[in-house]
């Protein structure tokens, strides 16, 4: 199979401009795309089944292997392979030393009607997260436990901004991720089995003390604010991490992570 590589030359060409918008949250609306940068997410990306719709290749990259079943795999799909300058892949990925592979995706599916409760004991649900390192965190996270996704709460860091994707580290394409808000959310919620758990300093029960049903909601608050007063009272149970130093709470991905371990060892 011959592949076809077209070459970029020129920083004003339409296909650089379209790409460099897409760091951007409105381009991103716009254009249903997002980036993703570098050949472990990509053949992440790829062993998901998700291939990009145009693959960036820089002039300097060395010879490897996965970077040949990436360009098969967007051949076969249809997909454009471009061959362009350092400089180039800098101006689109906004970094001065640039991944020598990036890939231009369509938007994975974000709606509560793809998430199938009964897949997984353990569920990670973030109210109004700001910090897209934390969303890429928990995407982990929820990966490392066998979660079932995440799903965002309210308005939420963009998924698909380049530094929640480059978190992720290729989690964005393994675990779902669904968008709602609230009202929507508990409306889902209680269509079905799930148990609401929130994590609040507003509480006196250990969360090492719990008793967590499957399938577990994990409800972690804003990382300045926590949860509101009214999201609380909607919890099955509240739980709290205790702290033994000077802070008053944890890290709000960290606290995530610790708080779906403890789960997944009490569900089993």
């Amino acid at each position: 199979m011959t592949i076809i590589r077209q070459p970029i030359t020129g920083f004003s060409n339409p296909a650089v401009k379209a790409a460099r918008a897409l760091r951007e949250k409105k381009h991103r609306k716009r254009e249903g795309r997002f980036l993703a940068e570098g050949l472990r997410l990509l053949t992440e990306a790829r062993e998901a089944g998700i291939v990009p719709e145009g693959l960036w290749l820089g002039q300097s990259r060395d010879p490897h292997p996965l970077v040949d079943a990436l360009e098969r795999a967007v051949s076969d799909e249809g997909g454009t392979i471009y061959e362009t300058s350092t400089d180039i892949l800098a101006k689109i990925s906004g970094k001065d030393n640039p991944q020598t592979v990036l890939g231009v995706f369509a938007d994975l599916p974000t709606g509560l009607a793809r998430i199938d409760r009964s897949r997984s004991g353990i569920w990670l649900v973030a109210q109004s997260l700001r910090d897209p390192g934390n969303l890429g965190t928990m995407l982990r996270t929820c990966d490392a436990v066998g979660a079932g996704g995440l799903i965002l709460i309210d308005q939420c860091v963009d998924p698909f901004s380049v530094e929640a994707v480059r978190a992720s580290m290729g989690a964005v394409f393994t675990v779902p991720v669904a968008q709602a808000d609230w009202a929507e959310f508990v409306g889902w919620l209680r269509a079905g089995p799930g148990q609401l758990v929130g994590t609040s300093l507003n509480t006196a029960h250990d969360y090492r003390g719990a008793d967590y049903a499957s399938p577990c909601f994990l409800l972690i608050g804003n990382e300045a604010q926590g949860l509101p007063e009214e999201y609380e009272a909607a919890c099955d149970l509240l739980v709290k991490i205790p702290m033994l130093g000077k802070a008053d709470s944890l890290n709000a991905a960290v606290a995530a992570a610790v708080m779906a371990y403890e789960v997944l060892a009490r569900q089993r």
